[in-house]
């Protein structure tokens, strides 16, 4: 059976006064100019050998936004002759901290615009990922909508339902939550008033040092009355900037997401029947254009992410 190679990586970017610069990596191996990424560890996921990577061969600390697109293409085979596939997740990661330094993959590194960086990379999957990048403007909120993990049947529970808890399995859902969404910067943290919801997103509330904070309009019982008033709820996270990681159920993220986009004309990943995905310990990245004097945040980027455990990658809107 032929061993699909997988592997991650960014567009690296950066503010520059009222411009943005991405970074292009020079390998000397190949004594090309590409975009920096690499392959997976063993229990890796994407999001989190992209940001390893970016630190690896650029130096900087990164911040993940918004999924991007999968390149694919042939590799020789490392036994035997032939080749195998190998396929590279991109996402969009703003630089916050750290400096190049040459290392054992990359000799230089350039800051360039987009324009400019499109006219040195070597390779044409490489521009096909920078002009996804481009597609949709920088310094956007990211909002991190989680479905709360697995916490057993409803049936087999003979206590309040509000109390149920997360079992193993969801226990090692949201633990794998806590290490993935750090790559985001969280900076808040909501969850529907439900035991399970808020174990879920509480190791993320403590990595960060603040609390979480119940958002009864995002639970089943008290979106449905109303859901206006509930996506009106989420708009007003949203607007208030920031990353912040929302926990709610799987009664509610569906038509939540499917509201937004439809009032936004962003394309949702496809599903089964028609049903927006939301399986328990999985996450949507939301990405807002921050509101204005004459509008409110406005959802400009949709990511589905099925798994925070190492996985198939996130499908892009």
């Amino acid at each position: 059976m032929t061993q699909e190679v997988r592997a991650a990586g960014a567009v690296l970017w950066r503010g520059a006064g009222k411009a943005t610069e991405v970074a292009l990596v020079h390998r000397p191996r190949y004594d090309d100019w590409s975009l920096p990424k690499g392959k997976l560890d063993p229990g890796e996921t994407t999001a989190e050998a992209a940001v390893r990577e970016v630190r690896e061969e650029t130096g900087f600390e990164a911040v993940l936004g918004r999924y991007l697109t999968r390149t694919a293409y042939p590799v020789p085979a490392r036994t035997g002759s032939g080749t195998v596939p190998k396929t590279v997740d991109y996402f969009s990661a703003e630089a916050v901290s750290g400096a190049f330094a040459v290392n054992d993959e990359v000799d230089e590194l350039r800051w360039l615009d987009p324009t400019a960086a499109e006219k040195l990379l070597t390779r044409p999957e490489d521009v096909r990922v920078l002009r996804a990048f481009c597609e949709v403007p920088v310094g956007l909120t990211t909002l991190v909508l989680v479905r709360h993990a697995k916490a057993g049947k409803r049936d087999d529970w003979t206590g309040d339902d509000d109390l149920r808890p997360l079992s193993e399995a969801g226990l090692r859902q949201a633990s794998a939550l806590r290490r993935v969404l750090a790559l985001y910067g969280p900076d808040r943290v909501l969850a529907a008033p439900r035991l399970r919801c808020v174990q879920t997103v509480h190791g993320i509330a403590e990595d960060t040092g603040i609390e979480v904070r119940h958002e009864p309009l995002l639970s089943e019982e008290g979106y449905w009355p109303d859901p206006v008033l509930g996506l009106a709820r989420l708009l007003a996270v949203a607007g208030d900037g920031g990353t912040p990681v929302v926990c709610s159920q799987g009664g509610v993220i569906p038509d939540l997401v499917s509201a937004l986009a439809d009032r936004d004309g962003v394309e949702l990943p496809a599903a089964r029947g028609g049903v927006v995905p939301s399986k328990k310990g999985s996450f949507w990245v939301l990405s807002f254009r921050p509101p204005t004097a004459e509008e409110g945040p406005v959802l400009l980027a949709a990511d589905y992410h099925p798994s925070a455990l190492p996985a198939p990658s996130p499908t892009r809107s």
